[in-house]
C-alpha cells in the first residue's frame, strides 16, 4: 500500500483513538530516561485494570498458574496441596499435558467448558447450562467481535445496527466500527442513577429504523462505566422489549462479581429469562458476556472470557463455534478462567487465605468507591452518581465555556483536553467521557477506584488541585 486511500474503507473509517494512554506511555519513558517531572511515576486509572493501579493479584489463582507453567513445583510442598491438585487435574485436561499444547478440541478444553458450565447453573439457582452452548475467546470483547461479524451486513439503511447504550464501554464503539456495525445510543438516565428508560429505548429504536437495520441491543450490566445494577422488573422489560422487536439481546456481565450497593444484588439476564417463563425462555435470542476481567480475578492481561448462547439456531451456533475454532483458544486464560468459575471449596487448604483476598479486594472496592464518589460532589463543577458495583466511577463535568471554546480551537473534545492536561501536570490517566460514546457537551471522566486505598487518595488529592486551578483560569 503506497497510501492511506488504498486501506480498507471500512478500517479508514473507524474513529480515531483518545490518545491519553499513549501520552502515559510516552511520560513513563521519559521520566525512566531521566527527565523532570512534577510527579515520580505515572498513575493510570483510566482502565478497568486494577493489577496496573497496584492491586496484588489472587495467591490461589497465580500459585496454579505457576505451578501449570512449571511443572516441577508439584513437588514443591511448601505449596498448599489444593494448589497441587488441582494444577494436577488441570495439566491433566492439556493436551499433552502441557500448557504450551493446543486445546484438545479447537474450541477449548472440554473440562473447562464443564466447570464454566456447572459454575452458571449454581449461579442461576438450578437453570441448565450446557457445555456446547459456551465459546471461549481471548476477552469478553473478542467473543462479542465474533458475534458482530456473524450479524454485520449491508449499508445504508440496511446496515446491521446495534442498541448501545450511552455512556457504554470504551472499547465498544472501536469495535463495532471495525466489524462494520451501526451503533444506535440508548441514552441512560444519569439522574436516576444511570437507569435504563424503556421509553429511551422506544425512541432509540424509531430513531435508528430508517438509518440502519436494528438487529441487537447491547445490555451493560452491572453497568460498564456507570455501576448501575439493574432490577428485575428492568430486566424483564428488556426482555420483552428484545422479544417484540426480534432484537439479540447481549448482555456484557463481566462485573458480576462486585455488586456492594445496599440491597442491590446480580441477577443474571439468563436466570431472568427463564424464570418468565416459555414464551420467552425458549424464543428471545440471548448471548451473555464474562471474563477473567472481573473485579475479584482482575487479571485483564491474561485475557479469557467466555460467552454462554441460548436459542440461537443451531446452525449459528455451529458458525460461531467454526469461526471461534480456526485457531483454538489460548490455554492459560482457560485455566484461569477455571479456577475464577471453581475457586477452593470449605475445608480446602487455601479457602481461607483466598475468601479473606477476595474480601479485601471488595471491601476494598466499595469503601473507595463510597469515598471517591463523597469527594468528588464536594467539588465545584463537578457531580458523581453512586456506584453499586463494578470499578468505575463516572462523574460529570461543568467546564467553563472558555475551557470549552479552548478544547475546539485545539480540536480536541473538553473532556479529553481535561484529561490531557491532568496526566501532564499532575501524572494521573484517566480516561474522557467521549470514548465511552458522548458526543454532546454532557461532559464526563472515567475513574477506576479499585486501587490501594493510598493511591487512590493520592489520585483524588491531586485531582483536586488540578481541578480548581482549572477553574481558577476562567473567573
Amino acid at each position: 500500500m503506497s497510501s492511506v486511500q488504498e486501506m480498507n474503507p471500512r478500517v479508514r473509517g473507524i474513529r480515531a483513538t483518545v490518545s491519553l494512554q499513549s501520552l502515559a506511555a510516552r511520560l513513563t519513558e521519559e521520566i525512566m530516561q531521566g527527565a523532570k517531572k512534577p510527579f515520580k511515576k505515572v498513575t493510570d486509572v483510566s482502565s478497568g485494570d486494577p493489577q496496573r493501579a497496584g492491586m496484588s493479584p489472587i495467591s490461589f489463582v497465580r500459585q496454579v498458574l505457576a505451578v501449570c507453567l512449571y511443572p516441577q513445583l508439584l513437588k514443591e510442598k511448601s505449596l498448599p496441596l489444593d494448589v497441587r491438585q488441582r494444577a494436577q487435574k488441570l495439566l491433566g485436561s492439556c493436551g499433552g499435558g502441557s500448557v504450551g499444547s493446543y486445546s484438545k478440541t479447537s474450541c477449548g478444553i472440554p473440562h473447562v467448558h464443564k466447570s464454566v458450565a456447572e459454575f452458571i447453573t449454581r449461579r442461576d439457582g438450578g437453570v441448565s447450562s450446557h457445555p456446547e452452548n459456551i465459546i471461549f475467546s481471548s476477552g469478553s470483547q473478542k467473543t462479542l467481535s465474533l458475534v458482530l461479524h456473524l450479524m454485520a451486513s449491508g449499508e445504508g439503511e440496511t446496515q446491521t445496527g446495534v442498541l448501545t447504550p450511552v455512556p457504554c464501554p470504551h472499547t465498544l464503539p472501536m469495535l463495532l466500527d471495525e466489524t462494520g456495525v451501526a451503533l444506535m445510543p440508548y441514552q441512560l438516565m444519569e439522574g436516576r442513577g444511570w437507569a435504563l428508560d424503556l421509553d429511551e429505548l422506544h425512541q432509540a429504536l424509531k430513531t435508528a429504523r430508517g438509518r440502519c437495520e436494528p438487529r441487537a441491543i447491547y445490555i451493560s450490566n452491572p453497568g460498564n462505566p456507570t455501576g448501575h445494577v439493574q432490577d428485575r422488573k428492568t430486566m424483564e422489560e428488556v426482555i420483552r422489549f428484545a422479544a417484540t422487536e426480534g432484537l439479540v439481546l447481549l448482555a456484557e456481565e463481566v462485573y458480576q462479581d462486585s455488586v456492594f450497593g445496599q440491597g442491590r444484588e446480580f441477577l443474571s439476564y439468563k436466570k431472568v429469562l427463564f424464570e418468565m417463563g416459555k414464551k420467552y425462555s425458549e424464543t428471545v435470542e440471548l448471548i451473555s458476556f464474562n471474563s477473567i476481567s472481573s473485579a475479584s480475578m482482575g487479571e485483564c492481561g491474561l485475557r479469557g472470557g467466555y460467552m454462554e448462547v441460548i436459542n440461537m439456531d443451531p446452525a449459528v451456533n455451529n458458525y460461531l463455534r467454526s469461526m471461534q475454532g480456526t485457531s483454538s483458544p489460548p490455554v492459560l486464560p482457560q485455566l484461569a478462567l477455571e479456577v475464577m468459575v471453581n475457586p477452593p471449596s470449605p475445608g480446602d487448604p487455601s479457602y481461607e487465605t483466598y475468601t479473606q483476598e477476595i474480601r479485601r479486594t471488595l471491601t476494598t472496592l466499595s469503601q473507595n468507591a463510597q469515598r471517591a464518589c463523597e469527594f468528588l460532589n464536594d467539588l465545584p463543577g463537578m457531580n458523581c452518581q453512586p456506584a453499586m458495583a463494578g470499578v468505575f466511577l463516572y462523574p460529570s463535568l461543568h467546564l467553563p465555556p472558555q475551557m470549552i471554546e479552548e478544547a475546539k480551537m485545539l480540536g480536541v473534545e473538553a473532556d479529553v483536553l481535561y484529561c490531557q492536561r491532568f496526566l501532564e501536570e499532575e501524572g494521573v490517566c484517566l480516561g474522557s467521557g467521549c470514548e465511552n460514546g458522548q458526543e454532546d457537551q454532557n461532559y464526563h471522566i472515567r475513574l477506576c477506584v479499585l486501587a490501594p486505598p493510598a493511591t487512590l487518595e493520592e489520585v483524588l488529592a491531586r485531582l483536586r488541585s488540578f481541578h480548581l486551578l482549572q477553574l481558577g483560569r476562567f473567573p
